[in-house]
């Protein structure tokens, strides 16, 4: 392990945990790369008025706010009600000194406030103006997100600040995607893609869960349902609050790799699994980086695997090197931390053949994730015995992980009969929120336990 700071930039440090030993003819190499990132001022949430943060935090941050107001938003009234009260709540956890804005969206996305194209600069003032702009929110029209993070990502690429500051936004909606085609949505997400990180959020249980979770993969930030409107405001100031934590951008998980091995995946595992491999992008011979958006005081765990050429028995090398960086403004990177990945071949059985805690607990939890999804999907087509069985299956991980926020959310679609065995029986009549928050949450992990 390797640590490198700067001064306005947190510690980060990189622990590799592994298995490095491989049988005769061993080629696959599993490790946990675990990223954490100390100094960097995440405020804790205790903490609300905005002149209350840290001192020495940079304001240099902005931020897009986009709220669905299309006319679904008035069924109930209280969702539009809920959705005012909830911006006004995340414009009060604003740090004094950043750049931010208010979005309406609809079949268009207009500009809230400040208004011009500009954004504004949050201070006393202009929080209270803001404010009384969003009184004038009113619902009516139809649904095309791309056009709101279109225009999220022009007003947060004009703020006058650091290429490398933050740029953030947070996306609220109550519907499905249906005044533009999801070409013209990925289009979007394409674009903006790091640019800025957003957040995503439904509300009720009229909206697609594949919809909100993918605009959030796409950049690098959180979904969840909030099933009751009441709920928003306490949600958007939770995600403000962090948001006004992070303080760095735009880092990339940088893997090296030595002639003949193979890269087979990298995903983050912790806090939610998020598949990385195909965001790979070519930072010089046999590197690549895969992007992890923006860090203030947190850690989370990477799976990296690899295939490396046979070797004869005695024999090690260094199967990847992972890296922290960061781009600097001349075009070059700054290294955060490192951490090495090694194979090393024996013909010690017992060594070969033991599964690193973290290694096996992190599959564990990858898969959880993908058998909840392909058991919803086999119920919502009607396949009893395929969602039974994935379902049971997703119960026993749950259960052998001690992942109980995943398992107290399938007990509400399934029966357990047996959590250890994966013995349930799919519920007659299911909620259709809780439905949606199982599989909008469905990739949360949890840590590995102490050993």
């Amino acid at each position: 392990m390797a640590n490198f700071s700067k001064s306005n930039v947190p510690q980060f440090s990189v622990d590799v945990y592994q298995n490095e030993y491989l049988p005769e003819g061993g080629r696959e190499v599993n490790a946990i790369a675990t990223v954490t990132s100390t100094g960097g001022g995440t405020v804790g949430s205790a903490v609300r008025a905005p002149h209350l943060y840290a001192a020495g935090l940079s304001p240099d941050a902005a931020v897009a706010i986009m709220v669905d107001c299309s006319g679904s938003m008035d069924y109930p009234p209280t969702k539009m009600r809920g959705a005012r009260d909830a911006t006004a709540a995340a414009i009060d956890a604003l740090r004094d000194g950043v750049h931010f804005a208010v979005i309406g969206g609809t079949h268009v996305a207009k500009e809230v406030y400040p208004g011009g194209g500009r954004l504004a600069v949050a201070g006393a003032q202009t929080r209270e103006q803001a404010k009384q702009a969003l009184r004038r929110l009113s619902a009516g029209g139809g649904t095309a997100i791309g056009t709101w993070l279109r225009l999220a990502d022009r007003l947060l690429a004009s703020a006058d600040i650091p290429a490398s500051s933050v740029r953030h936004g947070i996306l609220l909606t109550d519907g499905r995607n249906e005044h533009e085609s999801p070409d013209d949505l990925k289009a979007a997400l394409d674009s903006c893609a790091g640019r800025f990180t957003c957040d995503a959020r439904g509300v009720g249980t009229d909206w697609e869960v594949k919809e909100v979770t993918g605009i959030a993969s796409a950049l690098l930030g959180t979904a969840d349902i909030v099933a009751d409107p009441a709920g928003l405001a306490a949600d958007f100031t939770q995600m403000m609050e962090t948001a006004m934590g992070k303080e760095v951008a735009d880092v990339s998980l940088r893997l090296w790799t030595p002639m003949g091995v193979e890269i087979k995946f990298v995903k983050q595992v912790a806090p939610t699994v998020e598949e990385l491999t195909s965001r790979r992008t070519e930072a010089g011979p046999r590197a690549g980086d895969y992007p992890t958006g923006s860090w203030g005081d947190e850690s989370r765990d990477y799976h990296i695997c690899v295939q490396v050429p046979g070797a004869e028995l005695g024999q090690e090398m260094l199967a990847a090197r992972v890296s922290l960086v960061v781009p600097q403004g001349d075009g070059s990177v700054q290294t955060l931390s490192q951490g090495l990945v090694r194979a090393v071949w024996t013909d010690d059985m017992a060594a070969s053949t033991s599964m690193n805690p973290q290694v096996a607990h992190y599959t564990g939890q990858a898969e959880l994730a993908q058998v909840i999804q392909q058991g919803l999907d086999a119920r919502k087509s009607g396949d009893v015995d395929g969602a039974t069985a994935k379902l049971g299956r997703a119960v026993q991980l749950a259960s052998a992980s001690g992942n109980a926020d995943t398992a107290k959310l399938l007990s509400k679609v399934v029966d357990v009969v047996d959590a250890a065995a994966g013995t349930v029986r799919l519920k007659a009549k299911v909620a259709e929120a809780d439905e949606m928050t199982l599989e909008t949450r469905s990739t949360k992990t949890v840590r590995v336990k102490k050993q």
